[in-house]
Order: C-alpha cells, then sequence, then structure tokens
C-alpha cells in the first residue's frame, strides 16, 4: 500500500498504514478463532448468540483470501453442527455469494465454499433445495473439471448431500450433467475422489430406476465393478453400495451390474475385514439376486449361496438381515434353488438367527426365510424338520414379547412348512404344544400321512401322540374335531377308547355296575 502524493514523508505513510494492518491483522486473527471455535460442538450455542454469523457475512467478501477462506470454513463447520445454523445461513442470503465466488475465486476458497453448500445441504430436503435454488449446482459441476483433485472432492460430496434426499434433488443433479464427470471422478488415482464420488452416485441410484439408468447409461458399472477387489474399505463399501442401489430397482438394472462381471470377486468382499464392506457385499448380493431365477441361480452356480451361509454364520445383529433375506429369495424362486440352499447348510444358521438374535426384526426374517425354503414339498419340509424348525418357529409365534410382524412370518412360515410335512416325529411335539389355529394343520398332516403308513400308525400310538390327541377339547364341526375324527377313523375302536381320558372312569363305572 503507497502513497503517490509527494509531500506524503515515510513517517506519515507509516503512521496511516498501521490501522490498515492492524485492521487487517485483527480480521484474520477473529476469523480463525471462530473457525477454530466452530469445530468444537459446546461452542456452538455461544457463538450464535454473540451474532457470529453476521459477522461472518461481510468476510466473505473480504479483500484478502485468506480471510474469505476462514470465514467459509467457520460457516461450515457451523452448518454442520445443526439444521437452525444452516438455516441461518439460507436466511442471511449467504449462499449467492458463496455461489458467485465458486465460479471466481482460488481453488481455497472454492473447496471451502463448497464445503459450505455440503454442510446446508446434508440436513434436509428444504435446505438442500435452498443450496439448488441458489444456483450452486452449475458452479459445483463446473468444479468437478477443476485441476486440483482437493476441490473435485469437496464438489462431489456437496452433489452427493444434495442428491441423498429425494429423486427431485437427485434429478436436478443429473439434469445438471454432473453424471459423466463423477464417474470420470471414480477413475482418478486419489482413492478420496473415488469413494465420494463413488458414494455421490449411489446417492442419485437410489432413488428410482430412471435415475439408476442414468447412471448406467453414463458407463458406471464396468469401472465400479473393477474397484470391488481395491485394497481400500472405504472405497469398496461405496462401490459395493452404488452396485446395491443399481441392482434393486429391476431385472434389467441387476442383469446390467451382473454383466459388469461382479461374480465371483463380490464373494471375496463378505470375507473382508471391514466390516462395512462385508455388509455391503452382501446388499449388493442380495439385490441380485431378488431378482429373478436366472440370477439366483447364477449366483448359486458362483458358490454365492454357500458364500451366504458362511456368512450369516460369522456375523451377528443387522449386519446378518441382507445375507438372511438372500437366501429367502434364493430359496423362494423354485425347488432346485432351496434345495442348493439346504445342501449350503443354511438351515442351522437362520435357525441360530431366529433363536438368539435380540432384535425381533432379523428373527422375523430369518422365519421367512425358513419359510421359502421348506414350502416347495416333502422334501423340502423334511430337511427343514429334521431342524426341528416347526418347534422353534411355534416356540418365537407363542413367545408374548415377539412383535406382530415376527408372529405373523412366524405362523406363515410354520403353516407353509406344515402342510408339505410329513415326518411325523418332528411334528408330535406340537400336538401339545400348538394352540388350535395351527394345530389344524399339524393334524391334517397326520390324518393325510398315516393312512398311508402302517408302521407311522403304529409309532403315533407307542409315542402316545394318539393318546395326546384324545386329550384335545375340539368343538364339533370345526376342522380340528374333522381331523381328530379321520385320525381316530384309522384306528380300531377299542384302541380309540382305550386312550380317551375318560376310560379309567368309565371301567370303573362298569365294575360298580357289575357288582350291582
Amino acid at each position: 500500500f503507497q502513497f503517490n502524493v509527494p509531500y506524503y514523508n515515510s513517517s506519515m505513510s507509516r503512521a496511516i498504514l498501521q490501522p490498515f494492518e492492524a485492521y487487517q491483522k485483527a480480521r484474520v486473527q477473529f476469523v480463525q478463532t471462530v473457525a477454530e471455535l466452530a469445530s468444537r460442538s459446546q461452542n456452538i450455542e455461544a457463538l450464535q448468540s454473540a451474532g457470529v454469523m453476521a459477522l461472518l457475512r461481510p468476510l466473505l467478501l473480504d479483500n484478502v483470501p485468506s480471510i474469505q477462506q476462514s470465514a467459509a470454513l467457520a460457516l461450515g463447520r457451523l452448518a454442520t453442527h445443526s439444521d437452525d445454523l444452516a438455516e441461518a445461513i439460507v436466511s442471511n442470503q449467504i449462499l449467492p455469494q458463496l455461489v458467485y465466488s465458486l465460479s471466481e475465486q482460488n481453488r481455497f476458497y472454492k473447496k471451502a465454499a463448497a464445503f459450505v453448500l455440503r454442510a446446508v445441504a446434508r440436513h434436509n430436503e428444504q435446505l438442500a433445495q435452498a443450496v439448488v435454488d441458489s444456483g450452486a449446482l452449475d458452479s459445483l459441476v463446473i468444479c468437478l473439471e477443476e485441476f486440483d483433485p482437493s476441490v473435485k472432492e469437496a464438489a462431489a460430496w456437496a452433489l452427493s448431500h444434495i442428491a441423498k434426499h429425494t429423486a427431485d434433488l437427485a434429478q436436478a443433479v443429473v439434469d445438471a450433467n454432473a453424471v459423466p464427470l463423477l464417474v470420470l471422478c471414480v477413475q482418478e488415482p486419489e482413492i478420496a475422489l473415488k469413494r465420494i464420488s463413488a458414494g455421490a452416485l449411489s446417492e442419485i441410484c437410489k432413488h428410482t430406476p430412471d435415475l439408476a439408468q442414468a447412471v448406467v447409461d453414463a458407463g458406471a458399472t464396468p469401472f465400479l465393478s473393477s474397484l470391488i477387489s481395491h485394497n481400500d474399505a472405504q472405497l469398496k463399501k461405496q462401490v459395493c453400495s452404488c452396485l446395491a442401489q443399481i441392482a434393486k430397482h429391476n431385472v434389467e438394472l441387476a442383469g446390467v451390474v451382473v454383466e459388469a462381471e461382479i461374480f465371483p470377486k463380490i464373494l471375496n468382499n463378505l470375507k473382508d475385514y471391514d466390516a462395512g464392506v462385508r455388509k455391503n457385499a452382501a446388499l449388493c448380493i442380495r439385490e441380485v439376486a431378488k431378482q429373478s431365477p436366472e440370477l439366483a441361480k447364477l449366483i448359486c452356480n458362483a458358490g454365492g449361496a454357500a458364500a451366504i451361509v458362511d456368512y450369516i454364520s460369522e456375523s451377528k445383529g443387522s449386519a446378518r438381515l441382507p445375507g438372511i433375506m438372500t437366501l429367502g429369495y434364493i430359496a423362494a424362486f423354485d425347488e432346485s434353488l432351496a434345495m442348493s440352499v439346504i445342501a449350503s447348510k443354511g438351515i442351522t444358521p437362520l435357525k441360530e438367527a431366529l433363536l438368539k438374535e435380540p432384535e425381533d426384526y432379523i428373527k422375523a426374517a430369518a422365519a421367512w426365510s425358513l419359510g421359502q425354503i421348506g414350502c416347495h414339498s416333502s422334501d423340502h419340509a423334511r430337511a427343514v424338520a429334521e431342524h426341528d424348525i416347526p418347534s422353534s418357529l411355534l416356540m418365537v409365534y407363542k413367545f408374548p414379547e415377539s412383535s406382530d410382524d415376527l408372529k405373523s412370518k412366524s405362523k406363515k412360515a410354520l403353516k407353509s412348512i406344515l402342510q408339505m410335512c410329513n415326518l411325523l416325529p418332528a411334528l408330535e411335539p406340537l400336538i401339545t404344544e400348538a394352540p388350535d389355529d395351527i394345530l389344524q394343520y399339524v393334524l391334517a398332516q397326520f390324518s393325510k400321512t398315516l393312512p398311508h403308513d402302517n408302521k407311522a400308525k403304529k409309532d403315533f400310538v407307542l409315542s402316545e401322540g394318539f393318546k395326546k390327541i384324545q386329550e384335545i377339547q375340539a368343538q364339533p364341526g370345526t376342522k380340528l374335531r374333522t381331523y381328530i375324527d379321520e385320525i381316530n377313523s384309522l384306528y380300531p375302536p377299542e384302541i380309540v377308547q382305550y386312550y380317551s381320558p375318560n376310560y379309567a372312569q368309565t371301567l370303573l363305572k362298569k365294575l360298580d355296575e357289575y357288582h350291582d
């Protein structure tokens, strides 16, 4: 800063410059201190009460670049902490200043400005819409073409937080031509940029088939597939998530994912050291498996059923859920696929989840999957019954603390297995334990199976199963009474009479009559 007026001597110039320099140092110190204070949540309320937002706003237009950057950084940190502060940024008309500066300023400021936009957009749909309405999308997309990878990262992250809320916001990101540039960012060498860009594509894909198709049309799937076996866990997690979000919508999109040759390499991620990678790989496999019998068969042929069984056995809690549902989806399609799940020893970990998982929604998924395995034929039902699944399902169904959904799924699974099961010894324990609405399905199987198996008829008497059904108080005209009568008709009247609950009293009465 120099004056050209000749009669200003150096001492006078120094005296004039001094307050300007002091003012600049004070501004630098102020924004740097606020930025530091804003990084700790316990300071946020005090900063807000002190009116920090109004003081930072003019500093975004300061003539010193470092002050601009620190002001933007402080605003971003403030906005991250609460939606109230993010709304204050919107109401103070700060967003237009940031958007203008995105296209005008240096790379350091662009990164800081994109951070503020991300911090505002992350909270909810309305704030993300405010970012879009401020004209930020075009500027953010231009930032994706910057030479500096950190600017690309900041822009991709902001776009991700805009797209995640609704299909309309994700469509706005697509309409701004962000997707092809995000696909290019996935191919960049920087790991962090790959991660964030894959995450942004995932947030776009998740909403609708059309949005997922937009990502596919941009050629994303081969590049995503090539990263499944990458060394970086966070990147693999985002890649598997994105592929799952594409595959979940319909069979055509799932086919595109499979054609990108994700099998068998994605199965290796089920044993990754990172729990997030394992879970997202299982999610991706589930989304493919549910779409068609052909895709389910492809998974089984690649060793997927056995890999998923191992995954369920080695996981706990919510991480198990996608694996449990995958087995159910595979088994649901047809007999041979259900038999593949049985052959892969899938029943044991499903039973363990049904009985031992603390959360009812996981138990309910296990019950559903067991029902899908056992419902096809007597062979399938027998395989399930040999693991004592009917008794396990009944126990969960009768447990007073079970949720309505768990009870509903357990009952439905139990009924579907019972209607196919001819392994009578596995059904006998249910005679004394099952309520009438389940018991009728148990006795229906006895009435169907006993007429054709003399050994089973004898065993039923010897095991006291026959005696137990005589003790059932069934009302005339009910299905339960009908099945009991049908079973009784298979035996001589003397045996029926012998095992009747009141037979001893009848004999004693006859004895009294005889003596009289």
